[in-house]
């Protein structure tokens, strides 16, 4: 998300924090599923250190997959106890089998059906072992009575604070900021000044605001300046 030349006050509800006991961090991390702190962070310009993402509980897929392997199991359930009892198999299995018998595993529906259970097998793998929530960025860590907390600040609102620094510079008219966990990205326009002299003040400007932000792991910082064009 960019934010363009009009000054928007980082919202006050962006920033979380929350003990690592399950507490959610913010309105938009209330589905997140805290794992243990890799270790605390310190402050400096990202703190550098080892704090973990905020996962995310993946509520909506994990209630999917529980309810199509439920459906199956339980109808397969239903024809292992008809066919230990002597009933008859029902039409849709003789249908099933049938047609599995008589069908060559070259088949085109055959090797469609495959490549869906592949793809969605990898699909739910992918949602296991990736954290999401990437609109929230990992604070550095502290001790609150014994509590380790745990905080997390919304990419808007880092954006929106470091926005608001960088329009403080004399010369610049319009600045966009783009935050990333491990990239902040400034562009700028300036209409009076030397563009070196502008550029050496946003840097500054944007490396105190990252600093200040407290983010738990550094990140990389890019500026560039430009002239607004005519016209």
């Amino acid at each position: 998300m960019s934010h363009d030349a009009q000054r928007q006050p980082a919202p006050e509800s962006a920033v979380g924090t929350a003990p690592d006991d399950g507490e959610p961090p913010s309105s938009e991390a209330s589905a997140a599923d805290r794992r243990p702190d890799g270790g605390g962070g310190s402050g400096g310009d990202g703190g550098g250190g080892s704090t973990r993402r905020f996962w995310s509980a993946r509520r909506v897929p994990a209630a999917i997959a529980a309810l199509v392997l439920t459906v199956a199991a339980a109808v397969l359930l239903y024809e292992a106890v008809a066919a230990s009892t002597g009933e008859p198999p029902s039409a849709w299995r003789r249908e099933i089998t049938g047609d599995l018998a008589a069908r060559p595993l070259d088949d085109p529906w055959a090797i469609a059906g495959a490549v869906l259970a592949v793809l969605l097998g990898l699909w739910l793998v992918v949602l296991a072992v990736t954290p999401g929530l990437r609109g929230l960025l990992p604070m550095s860590g502290g001790a609150s009575g014994g509590i380790r907390v745990r905080a997390g600040l919304e990419r808007s609102a880092a954006e929106a604070v470091l926005h608001d620094r960088l329009l403080d510079v004399p010369g610049v008219r319009s600045a966009r900021v783009k935050a990333g966990r491990r990239r902040v990205r400034a562009r700028a326009q300036a209409h009076f000044r030397s563009l070196d002299e502008v550029r050496g003040d946003l840097e500054r400007a944007l490396e105190d605001g990252v600093r200040q932000l407290g983010l738990a792991r550094s990140v990389r910082r890019s500026v560039r300046v430009r002239r607004p064009t005519k016209g």
